[in-house]
């Protein structure tokens, strides 16, 4: 899971999701790469696409932040 993500770009919506995902809801090459944690926190642009996946909420919020996009959590 070390790809770099690029979510800067010129769109004019800004607006990012993030959301809790289990790991065991994730492909089998994702979860070969996690050990120990159950959840993890998505970062979805308004299309639906997942970003980011990270091992905390803070930490997205963090990520989308410091991309200039703004969070909001979904349940």
């Amino acid at each position: 899971m070390n790809t770099k993500l690029n979510l800067k770009d010129s769109s004019e919506d800004r607006i990012v999701y993030v959301r809790s995902v289990a790991v065991a809801d994730l492909p089998d090459e994702v979860r070969n790469e996690i050990r120990g944690i159950d959840t993890l926190y998505a970062v979805h642009g308004t299309d639906g696409e997942r970003l980011a996946l990270v091992k905390d909420r803070r930490l997205a919020f963090v990520l989308a932040r410091q991309n200039d996009l703004a969070p909001v959590s979904v349940h």
